[in-house]
């Protein structure tokens, strides 16, 4: 799919990369040709803040497909609060690729980890690919997170995307695109995120910006 940025899914909440973003960012519709963004947690390969979460807090499920890879590298700090952070920041990644997947612009977990503007792109974004008629397949890779405390309920959280691996899927003949990827396969997200009261970290804001050169290769 084409490399956009939205402000996850889009602007300073876009949807995720949503260029993707997740998985959505900003930009224009994607087409059936077009490359995807799209998140959860780990320390080093492929994990899922999901599956590792060990809080008691009763969250929605967001498994992806087996074809769908959402692989958080480094995704921890060591600090309890700062991980916490993270963890929620990597699930709504993960929610927003979970809801393209499933075609469904209005999926609870969207807006169980967006909020706000953030939401509202993230929505957006994933009735881009709806309305495209097109999902994804492959692995979005997740990398040099940095977190930032703002007081006890307020974040801000930057990371890399890499989609090079990421390929759009025609939702009626499943034929997938690999298209070869380029440096806006490279996504750089800044987000802010509140904590609920139920605990969990709400991304209320996201900017995306493909082929940032904090990225690249």
């Amino acid at each position: 799919m084409k490399r956009r940025s939205l402000p996850v899914a889009a602007a300073f909440a876009a949807t995720t990369a949503l260029l993707l973003t997740a998985c959505g960012g900003g930009g224009d519709s994607p087409k059936d040709n077009d490359k995807i963004a799209g998140a959860d947690q780990g320390e080093t390969g492929s994990a899922s803040p999901s599956a590792s979460a060990s809080d008691d807090i009763d969250r929605p499920d967001i498994t992806l497909p087996s074809d769908v890879i959402d692989d958080f590298q480094n995704w921890k700090t060591g600090d309890a609060t700062k991980d916490a952070v993270l963890a929620d920041a990597g699930r709504a990644q993960t929610a927003t690729n979970y809801a393209i997947v499933k075609g469904n612009p209005d999926e609870p977990a969207l807006a169980y980890y967006r909020q706000g503007d953030a939401l509202v792109s993230g929505a957006q974004w994933v009735k881009s690919f709806v309305d495209a008629g097109i999902s994804y397949t492959g692995t979005v890779r997740y990398f040099d997170p940095k977190v930032t405390l703002y007081g006890s309920a307020s974040a801000g959280v930057t990371f890399c995307t890499d989609e090079s691996k990421a390929f759009n899927k025609n939702r009626k003949t499943k034929k997938v695109d690999r298209t070869p990827a380029d440096n806006d396969a490279y996504v750089y997200y800044n987000t802010h995120l509140k904590k609920a009261k139920d605990g969990v970290w709400q991304t209320t804001e996201l900017v995306s910006d493909r082929g940032n050169s904090k990225c690249t290769p």
